[in-house]
């Protein structure tokens, strides 16, 4: 169960850490020419088709050095709504997100792509702000996506020149190797022997602040408060972005997200979900890979909702984002999915887009972008017995009966040639995307910063204000 590899440079080999359809794609020509747009650019570009933006405030969100949340990878959708305006929509943002083994080589010549990007522009720079005094080495820690992780550590101890531990953390795990003393990142090793930590890459994605603590000597990428503000908190990171969607107000700019009710506990969400027309999404806030998240578009799955038991006492309720017969009626009107190009058949999917961004030296930029379809075509009419989630639910993760994870990567839209057309986006969706992602990325980040004191304390009160739920409290680990 508890894997450590002491990983050396130059052991990286490409074809370990791409899913095959992905490792000879060649990028599509449109996603090249975006990640090379300089931000003046953009923002130029931005501010002409959004005549009310502020170019000011725009260049000072793209510019933003985060403090908390360096690492972020947001979930979009595109919609439109019934007057033909067509916009991104923010899903989640996630503190560990997966999309470098699904990205096509931006330039052949550099096998190691936005895995290098990744630990040159933000990992290697973290590294050298550390003004913590803890000697020892370098780690990634892992619970999911070994492919991606191992990925991150070879190209550590590349970039870094040193080795690196790689090692699994599981929430599960009874004799775990990972072991905090006095605040402290330790690794115990073959021989029983307990290596300090000066700085982990973390790739935790289950409950990871029930084995990381708040407070910590070893610096971590991210930290465990990127993931409670928000990074895997999506009742945080709601009122994250309700709070900054204030401040942008005046600007023109805003984060665009389905209509959200949080604090709601399960026996109100019934009254939710029929004020929203009797189509909605519940959302465990705390879950991440698909897991968590319920679509309701008849009586029936509302009520197969209600017969299961968890183990938190809120969820959040948003608006269900569906077909022109059948998405939730809001206080903005309904939104309805773009959808792929129709296929020979004339069915149209469900697709989402994800952007993966760094916090680096020269603000927030874009590293990597893939996409990911449902299951199932999307339907004109609801009939008894649909399931609204193989509609729907985009996400490649599944649990299998051991707990372990997998992949249907059948429904996987690389950003190559032959993929991205389906989607039938055009390089101004690709900057909203990009620029939705930062937003919520900023927003994220500044909560972050207001979770804790001056004197660097985590304020406990102040988050119970904010997420009230006693299981998940329970859960948190401090020091």
């Amino acid at each position: 169960m508890n894997k450590l590899r002491i990983i050396q440079p130059d052991e990286f080999e490409a074809q370990e850490h791409w899913y095959p359809k992905a490792l000879n794609a060649t990028i599509h020509p449109m996603i090249n020419f975006f990640l090379n747009l300089e931000q003046e650019r953009i923002i130029s570009r931005y501010c002409h088709m959004h005549p009310t933006v502020n170019g000011d405030k725009l260049r000072e969100v793209l510019n933003y050095r985060s403090k908390y949340f360096l690492w972020a990878g947001a979930d979009l959708l595109n919609v439109t709504s019934a007057g033909g305006k067509r916009q991104m929509v923010v899903i989640e943002n996630n503190s560990c997100p997966s999309g470098q083994k699904s990205m096509p080589l931006i330039d052949d010549n550099q096998e190691q792509g936005s895995y290098k990007l990744m630990v040159e522009r933000t990992f290697k720079p973290f590294l050298k702000n550390l003004r913590n005094k803890v000697k020892g080495g370098l780690a990634v820690i892992y619970d999911k996506n070994p492919m991606e992780a191992e990925g991150y550590a070879k190209v550590i101890a590349d970039v870094m020149k040193e080795k690196v531990y790689y090692v699994s953390f599981y929430q599960d795990d009874p004799n775990p190797r990972v072991i905090f003393q006095e605040g402290v990142m330790h690794v115990l090793d073959d021989n029983q022997n307990l290596i300090p930590i000066r700085a982990a890459f973390r790739y935790l994605t289950q409950k990871p602040w029930n084995r990381l603590p708040l407070h910590s000597k070893t610096k971590i990428l991210n930290p465990i408060v990127a993931c409670l503000a928000g990074g895997r908190n999506k009742m945080v990171a709601a009122k994250a972005y309700d709070i900054f969607n204030t401040e942008l107000q005046e600007q023109g700019l805003k984060i665009n997200t389905p209509e959200t009710i949080w604090d709601v506990r399960k026996n109100e969400i019934p009254l939710w979900v029929k004020k929203m027309g009797g189509h909605a999404v519940i959302k465990v806030p705390y879950s991440n890979a698909g897991q968590g998240v319920y679509t309701i578009v008849t009586e029936e799955e509302l009520d197969n909702f209600m017969d299961i038991e968890f183990n938190y006492d809120l969820f959040i309720v948003q608006s269900l984002i569906g077909n022109s017969n059948w998405s939730s009626t809001t206080s903005k009107g309904k939104l309805y999915h773009v959808g792929t190009i129709p296929n020979k058949k004339n069915q149209t999917f469900v697709a989402d887009i994800r952007m993966m961004v760094s916090s680096t030296e020269k603000g927030i930029k874009p590293l990597c972008t893939y996409a990911r379809q449902a299951e199932k075509p999307l339907l004109d009419n609801i009939t008894n017995g649909t399931d609204s989630w193989k509609m729907l639910g985009t996400n490649l993760s599944f649990k299998h009966k051991d707990g372990s994870w997998g992949n249907d990567t059948n429904r996987l839209i690389l950003m190559d040639r032959r993929d991205f057309n389906k989607l039938g986006v055009g390089l101004d969706d690709l900057i909203e995307a990009y620029i939705q992602t930062v937003l919520s990325m900023v927003a994220i980040d500044k909560m972050a910063h207001t979770l804790f004191n001056k004197q660097s304390k985590f304020r406990m009160r102040l988050f119970k204000s904010l997420n009230n739920d006693k299981s998940l409290l329970d859960e948190i680990k401090l020091d």
